[in-house]
């Protein structure tokens, strides 16, 4: 078949094999040409190892350590006339790739926070590894289900205590506009913080630790992103604030169980992601956070961020007054927040063209289902169960 985006919302409900496959290449190469990375963490566990922040994990560990990895994630398979998901296809090109450099990469595919993939992942880290120096919690999910009660949870990004008016986009159309957010209740508070929060990042730590895989000297990340003030009124100060501030929490407890390096909440900038595109505001600060980063020479996408974090911040770690390591630091500088502050107010639809970079936008989110990368030909008939 030949294989087009087709988009619908904030959701591209196709991908493209040979497209996915060319990005974790790229993402590879960008790795390999910048060298070595010394690090005695060489066995590792991804936990959201499929897209984004988690698959470059597995890339930087992999390419630039010579780790061998162990990768969770949920994804859908494709079938004879559809496609699957992008996950699928970079868990699949990241294999053959990482076994073609004589690295371990094995790959479980279920819900990250049933028992049932948690005990999976165990045996095959007793099978495969042993034990595991270093375990990458990197998953994105709006909803989740309670392992010990059953229940589900769905997360809801809503401000507290009254509504809040927000300039948005509309990428599809490019139209800024003000919408209205209306309050979170309690419950939905709660909710958020069971989906988003730091529970079943202990509850990971806990199962390897009690199952002995383990290692002695091991460390956790779990990435989360904070923002500037121009999206706290819905995000920091909101629902998804007091979930990130669980993750400190949760931080806290495994760094008493296992020791201070054990456990670290690592802060990264804004990237384009299909989940970030759901949230109001963060799409128009993101089109314009691109321009201006890329205007003052700082600009990063999620490999060059968490190649960065693996060559220097963990290197030689330096935590902030939460104990958290921070690799939002470019975004959150001085320097390049005073222009977009600057730049805020003055956007509209009509000067959006001039301030902000919407088609690199749209371009960075078309990449992530593996379209719009050059070298791909994509009116070439293709199997959509091959990579």
């Amino acid at each position: 078949m030949i294989i087009e985006p087709k988009i619908r919302g904030f959701i591209c409900t196709t991908a493209h094999p040979v497209g996915c496959a060319t990005n974790v290449q790229r993402q590879i190469d960008h790795v390999v040409v910048k060298g070595e990375i010394p690090s005695a963490r060489r066995r590792v566990l991804v936990l959201g190892c499929s897209t984004g922040y988690g698959l470059a994990s597995r890339i930087v560990t992999t390419f630039g350590s010579g780790a061998d990895t162990i990768g969770v994630s949920f994804e859908k398979p494709p079938a004879e006339n559809k496609t699957a998901s992008a996950g699928w296809y970079n868990n699949r090109a990241f294999e053959q790739r990482a076994k073609a450099a004589g690295r371990l990469a094995l790959t479980i595919e279920g819900d990250a926070f049933s028992d049932a993939i948690k005990a999976e992942t165990i045996e095959a880290i007793r099978q495969n590894l042993g034990q595991i120096d270093l375990i990458v919690y990197s998953l994105a999910s709006p909803v989740r289900t309670d392992p010990a009660t059953g229940e589900t949870y769905r997360s809801a990004i809503k401000p507290f205590g009254a509504a809040v008016a927000a300039k948005t986009l509309n990428t599809a159309t490019g139209e800024v506009s003000e919408v209205v957010i209306e309050p979170a209740t309690d419950e939905e508070a709660a909710a958020t913080v069971k989906v988003m929060g730091g529970e079943d990042w202990q509850l990971w730590i806990s199962a390897l630790a009690d199952a002995g895989v383990l290692a002695d000297g091991f460390t956790t990340l779990n990435y989360t992103y904070l923002g500037s003030e121009l999206t706290w009124p819905i995000y920091h100060k909101g629902t998804l604030g007091v979930a990130k501030a669980d993750l400190d929490r949760a931080a806290g407890e495994i760094r008493s169980r296992f020791g201070d390096t054990s456990a670290y909440v690592v802060a990264l900038k804004a990237v384009v992601t299909q989940a970030s595109s759901a949230i109001p505001v963060v799409p128009l600060y993101g089109t314009l956070l691109l321009k201006v980063m890329a205007e003052m020479g700082l600009n990063e996408g999620t490999i060059e961020q968490i190649d960065r974090l693996f060559r220097t911040k963990l290197a030689d770690p330096v935590i902030d007054e939460a104990h958290r390591l921070r690799v939002d630091d470019w975004e959150l500088s001085p320097t390049v927040q005073a222009e977009m502050v600057r730049r805020w107010p003055l956007l509209s639809t009509e000067t959006l063209p001039e301030l902000a970079d919407l088609k690199t936008y749209r371009a960075e989110f078309l990449k992530l289902f593996g379209f719009g990368l050059g070298g791909v030909d994509y009116s070439a008939d293709v199997d959509p169960r091959e990579v």
